[in-house]
């Protein structure tokens, strides 16, 4: 009768068998790879890559690449791309890589070697050892603008976060620059609460994030205090509460004859305003729009009521103070 394997003899012979597979799958003879011999089946090996599910780091010129085909140890090279976005290869000169994703280049650089007769069916592997620009800037309206070292995937508001956060000038919306693409900067917006995470794209080294600066809203003439005040995050600011901002209106003050110059294309546009029923809520309160200016003359003085836009606009420059509300 024979007896039964001891149960770390059995685990011992699995892992035994498991090693010399894996082994066995990867083993291929050099001279197969060589033009004219056909080729034993295996597993190719993954290029590397540091792209996630979202979007692909692409090659960029001055990255410094190591080429490597499997199997043959004399054809591994470290190779940096060319500001032309090109680089040199043993045996089959150079090849133009910049914009693919690591696993694009080494299909480029495979094909070509096939086309050429040098190699059939080789396996190129590409790893981008060094990346031209190794951090992230962060820039705009944030509390330290800089460049940050966070290599790899990330998300948008890691690197606002590495920066410091926003500043209270800070506006509505962020551009991210694309290393790969700097001629269609991606517009996104800053939320708050449970919508911001959806804005809360993937950034990568090399791109450019510019925190926008939230608009100026001006209040000036018979107020107490006049002055520029920031949209503090990109908040919506009425009528209503800019005068507030500038600690109401004078005793004075000729309500119905105040009114809102806004910048346009086509020049000043003066908006008349009826404050006073706006004030006794008949009339809604209007939002103001980045560089309105709010001007409320005094009724002691009411021919500053007939200034021109432009004069009040004038007006609105030489005394205001930004303010955060």
């Amino acid at each position: 009768m024979k007896s039964k394997p001891s149960t770390l003899t059995v685990l011992l012979l699995l892992a035994l068998s498991s090693t010399y597979g894996f082994a066995q799958d990867r083993v291929v003879p050099t001279e197969a790879r060589i033009a004219g011999v056909p080729s034993m089946p295996q597993a190719r090996p993954d290029a590397v890559s540091s792209a996630g599910p979202a979007r692909e780091l692409m090659i960029g010129a001055g990255d410094l690449l190591e080429v490597s085909l499997y199997g043959m140890p004399d054809f591994k090279t470290d190779v940096r791309v060319s500001s032309g976005g090109e680089i040199s290869l043993p045996m089959l000169g150079t090849v133009g890589v910049r914009g693919l994703s690591v696993e694009q280049a080494a299909t480029l650089i495979e094909r070509n070697l096939t086309q050429k007769g040098i190699f059939n069916d080789p396996h190129i592997t590409v790893f981008v050892k060094e990346y031209a620009t190794q951090g992230i800037s962060v820039l705009g309206e944030v509390q330290k603008p800089g460049i940050y070292p966070l290599l790899g995937q990330r998300k948008l508001y890691d690197a606002i976060s590495a920066a410091g956060g926003t500043s209270l000038k800070a506006g509505r919306y962020v551009m991210v620059t694309r290393r790969d693409d700097p001629q269609h900067p991606l517009q996104v917006p800053l939320l708050t609460g449970a919508d911001s995470m959806k804005n809360n794209v993937t950034v990568e080294p090399g791109d450019t994030i510019m925190v926008s600066k939230a608009g100026v809203v001006y209040v000036v003439g018979d107020v107490h205090q006049p002055g520029g005040f920031v949209m503090e995050n990109g908040n919506d600011i009425t009528v209503l509460k800019a005068i507030a901002l500038a600690q109401g209106t004078n005793p004075n003050a000729a309500l119905d004859s105040a009114r809102v110059i806004r910048k346009t294309p086509e020049g000043p546009q003066d908006v008349p305003l009826s404050l006073k029923k706006i004030m006794a809520a008949k009339a809604p309160d209007p939002q103001l729009q980045p560089d309105d200016v709010v001007f409320i003359p005094g009724s002691a003085a009411k021919g500053a009521a007939k200034r021109g836009a432009e004069a009040i606009l004038q007006m609105a420059t030489g005394i205001a103070i930004w303010r955060v509300p």
